[in-house]
């Protein structure tokens, strides 16, 4: 077969071609099939390809809340600085081309067109075809997320970005994101998650988070459980990665202002770049957003050596800049109608602080949460936290493999003794919120990226006859 009738034709087929591949976002992980996760096969793929990632530098993040948030906050102050700036996360809200983004000052959205996804795709698609003629082939069993890396490195290698900013995806040990240069690491707050992959205690999970530091290279990690900071001081020492804990080195709080958030340093190590005493007015809400916001300052530090425009000016624009969707995100809000928030908390950690940004941050006369997530997750923990403060709870399924049993989640509910309801879909659910609920009430979406997301593309179909 010759290359013209193999190569793909348009962006649906790029994606079919994708979405054939071995997909763990779909598929959930056990210790078993985890096996199955080895850096060889990524790595061979980036060779394939021209290995890409060697051509700029990057910010490497882990962690098992909050890496997306610092994430976006570290590429959007790199992005005012004047840099052209990659950006990889996952998993995606409502479009997988979210994941690959280069953000530049003339564009804050930067995600990957229809026709570069798919001119990448074809070239990925190729490497994997002529590998997998030789006798012993390294990438056919290549994933969808390695592809998916693979595609994001090369792109930017392509748009000749200054830096990238790169999310893991599970863990960091085996994760294909591995192959970046880092400049510095980053762990963000871990708690108890995945835990049929990454282990059962905030040690083991450290371990596996750990697993992005490389010797010589700075890490900065937020605060942790005793338990996580043993794990990671020990990795650290192992692997000659100096280690700043944000906890020692940093003070800092938050101030309500102007109805929106600041972030005020009043300590700092580095007060020529970040002056203690300061005050940095915040896009994200939320009070756990305030030790994220200091993690991508603390990163940004040690890399500001390589970039002269890095300065304070551009930290102040990007965290007042800086857009990430389905965290503590308005939707929806008038004196007519309910108040529509999402936010994608998906363990209970992240619930709890969800909880805590309601009841100190909003006002609303009822609350009634919509939720919905995948069966792997600690769903009885998770609602366990949400039932003391919901007037009613509405269970719901996104169009999704991993979805829970809205009726599974709902006799949850019930055993807690909180009020629910059932629904089939997002849509059904949130046309059953809106009928409950009047002009005062706040309506919350969550429980996980993949409920948010599903909701938040049938918004714009529902809200036609919702308003």
């Amino acid at each position: 077969m010759n290359q013209s009738e193999t190569t793909l034709k348009t962006y649906d087929e790029a994606l079919d071609f994708l979405n054939n591949l071995i997909d763990y976002e779909r598929k959930p992980l056990d210790k078993e099939s985890a096996k199955a996760l080895i850096l060889e096969r990524p790595q061979k793929l980036a060779e394939r390809v021209g290995s890409p990632q060697n051509a700029y530098p990057a910010v490497h993040i882990a962690g098992t809340k909050g890496k997306g948030s610092v994430a976006a906050m570290t590429a959007f102050c790199l992005r005012a600085a004047g840099l052209r700036v990659g950006l990889y996360t996952s998993p995606h809200l409502r479009d997988v081309r979210e994941r690959v983004s280069v953000l530049t000052p003339d564009d804050a959205d930067g995600r990957i067109s229809e026709a570069d996804f798919l001119s990448g795709i074809n070239e990925i698609k190729t490497a994997v075809s002529l590998d997998s003629r030789q006798a012993v082939s390294p990438i056919s069993s290549v994933t969808w997320y390695e592809v998916m890396t693979v595609l994001g490195l090369k792109y930017f290698a392509q748009q000749q970005v200054d830096i990238a900013v790169v999310e893991t995806g599970l863990g960091g040990r085996f994760d294909a994101t591995r192959l970046v240069n880092p400049l510095v690491c980053a762990i963000t707050s871990l708690s108890l998650d995945h835990t049929d992959v990454l282990g059962d205690t905030l040690s083991e999970i450290a371990f596996e988070k750990a697993g992005i530091m490389k010797p010589n290279v700075p890490v900065v990690v937020a605060p942790q459980k005793a338990e996580a900071i043993s794990r990671l001081l020990d990795v650290a020492a192992e692997t000659g990665s100096p280690l700043t804990a944000v906890s020692a080195a940093w003070r800092y709080h938050g101030e309500r202002k102007d109805g929106g958030q600041a972030l005020i340093i009043d300590q700092s190590p580095a007060p020529s770049f970040i002056p203690s005493q300061t005050s940095y007015p915040m896009a994200l809400a939320g009070d756990h957003q305030l030790q994220n916001a200091v993690v991508a300052l603390a990163a940004l530090n040690v890399v500001r050596s390589q970039f002269p425009n890095l300065d304070e000016t551009a930290v102040r624009r990007g965290l007042a800049e800086v857009v990430w969707n389905g965290r503590l995100q308005t939707i929806h809000s008038s004196e007519n109608s309910p108040t529509l928030l999402v936010d994608c908390a998906h363990n209970p950690d992240s619930i709890a602080r969800l909880v805590e940004a309601l009841s100190k941050h909003y006002v609303y006369d009822r609350l009634i949460f919509i939720f919905g997530a995948p069966s792997d997750k600690k769903i009885a923990d998770m609602l366990a936290t949400l039932v003391p403060f919901a007037d009613l709870i509405i269970t719901a399924a996104a169009a999704h493999p991993r979805a829970s049993d809205p009726e599974k989640l709902a006799q949850i509910v019930q055993e807690q003794n909180g009020a629910v309801v059932a629904a089939a879909s997002s849509a059904d659910a949130l046309t059953l919120a809106w009928e409950n609920a009047t002009s005062q009430d706040l309506i919350c979406a969550t429980g996980s990226i993949i409920f948010v997301g599903d909701l938040l593309n049938r918004w714009d179909s529902l809200k036609s006859h919702l308003l």
